[in-house]
């Protein structure tokens, strides 16, 4: 275990996925060399007996060991020496079919709209379904599995590049160029039970009822009186035909 957390040994192997290979772990580095540390840290968890690696671990090397081969910049790390990281160069044969993962939730918006990048500048594919796989559970543990077809998207006119031997990178992957599994399908909606109305219960045959307003206020009794002997006079006028 000693020899696994040595930072000699973790030092040799950043300076091969930095400065040589950062595709054989699904890393893709930007135009200046960079990588994001937190997808490094991912990547690192992977392989076994480096899941202890943290960021403090780098600072660590950079602090105790004597001219280490990377640098760090904010939140990215990048290797000294680039001259043997493999170029993104356009690649006009490429395999018939590449891998790319998305999230769970993003999808049925995927399924309509096409895959468009997210966290870099590019789509990233792979011509390795299990590094496809490895890569999508990085984004989510339940990543949805696609299949580009390469042929309709050249037709489409979508240009790929290669970032090494099994990454590549595409602009936009339109919509009808890739097969994922069916959308899932939408629970309905739960009926709102609603309570049958209940009539009011009328009076029984015979009954009355006390207005008490009309018992307390004895003007406003008159009032409704006058109202109630205007409405009988108009029903007794006879109709004009008859006057």
């Amino acid at each position: 275990m000693a020899l696994q957390k040595s930072p000699k040994r973790l030092a040799k192997l950043l300076d091969y996925i930095l400065g040589r290979r950062p595709d054989e772990f699904g890393l893709v580095t930007d135009s200046d060399g960079y990588i994001k540390i937190k997808e490094l840290l991912k990547a690192l968890s992977e392989e076994e007996g480096l899941s202890y690696v943290r960021r403090a671990h780098l600072d660590e090397i950079l602090i105790t060991l004597p001219d280490p081969s990377f640098e760090i910049s904010g939140n990215t790390i990048r290797a000294k020496s680039r001259r043997h990281l493999p170029a993104h160069a356009y690649a006009p044969d490429p395999p018939k079919l590449l891998y790319h993962c998305v999230r769970q939730k993003a999808y049925p918006h995927v399924y309509t709209k096409g895959i468009n990048p997210t966290g870099y500048s590019q789509v990233i594919l792979s011509s390795n379904l299990s590094l496809a796989q490895r890569m999508g559970k990085r984004i989510d543990r339940s990543a949805i599995l696609l299949t580009v077809q390469v042929k309709p998207c050249l037709d489409k006119g979508v240009a790929f590049f290669s970032a090494g031997e099994a990454l590549f990178l595409a602009d936009f992957i339109p919509p009808d160029c890739f097969s994922g599994p069916p959308l899932p399908k939408e629970k309905p909606g739960v009926a709102q039970t609603t309570r049958p109305q209940v009539p009011e219960p009328k009076p029984p045959a015979g009954s009355f009822f006390i207005d008490l307003e009309e018992k307390m206020n004895p003007k406003t009794a008159a009032e409704k009186k006058n109202k109630r002997m205007k409405k009988r006079k108009k029903r007794r006028e006879p109709p004009p035909w008859r006057r």
